[in-house]
């Protein structure tokens, strides 16, 4: 039996915590096949990020192309975008499918990384064709405080931790996996927040990097003497 196949659009995250590096592991973790369409290369830490290099449109349209017409994706998960070029062209090509937006307009560094050209894309483009969108409370607000079924307001999660850098990320793409599994919009929010809950209690006491430490990206225990 065929694992349904997933694709996440979104930007890179060099420090593995967010972005393309959490959708794919959030992916694996749940039993469906990631894909990916790369908007845009991020030089980021856990302190912050330090440089964004939008991938070329024509780029972002070559795998996007790639991806649909071959593997034809059950369900189509949204991170960072980029540019409105790049919200339209979602838009247009994804309306019809599963379609998760998660509008990464702030990072958990407070880097800003979307203009107001984007978030007018999102209201006016892509928010009304989407299933379901995942804006944090900042995010919210910059949309216009859109409401409904359709929108739920991530707040990271009740776990004490400093280790949360893409817990946005992970949840919408948890969110998306459980979409595609055939949930229902409500059971697939509530696994995906029960998700996110258990990878941050795994990496709470975690001490990697300088800053906000990665949400868990592990999902096995090594037995002693299986790594070196």
């Amino acid at each position: 039996m065929n694992p349904p196949v997933v694709v996440t659009i979104a930007g890179t995250d060099s420090g593995g915590a967010a972005g393309v590096a959490a959708d794919l592991t959030t992916f694996a973790a749940l039993g469906v096949h990631g894909a990916c369409v790369v908007t845009a290369v991020t030089a980021q830490d856990t302190t912050g990020v330090h440089a964004v290099h939008p991938v070329p449109y024509d780029v972002v349209v070559a795998q996007l192309d790639a991806v649909l017409d071959d593997l034809d994706p059950v369900a189509v998960k949204t991170g960072m975008l980029g540019t409105p070029e790049v919200v339209r062209l979602v838009a247009e090509r994804c309306a019809g499918r599963l379609l998760v937006v998660d509008p990464v307009m702030v990072a958990t560094s407070g880097a800003v990384l979307a203009s107001e050209a984007v978030v007018a894309a999102y209201r006016e483009h892509l928010l009304p064709v989407a299933t379901v969108a995942t804006p944090n409370e900042e995010e919210h607000a910059a949309l216009g405080r859109p409401d409904g079924p359709g929108v739920i307001v991530t707040r990271g999660g009740d776990v004490p931790t400093t280790n949360d850098h893409g817990t946005g990320c992970t949840y919408s793409a948890a969110l998306a996996a459980h979409l595609a599994h055939g949930a229902s919009l409500t059971t697939a929010a509530d696994r995906a927040a029960a998700y996110v809950t258990q990878q941050l209690v795994a990496g709470k006491d975690w001490t990697l990097g300088r800053g906000r430490g990665p949400v868990a990206h592990v999902h096995t225990t090594p037995h002693r003497g299986e790594i070196a």
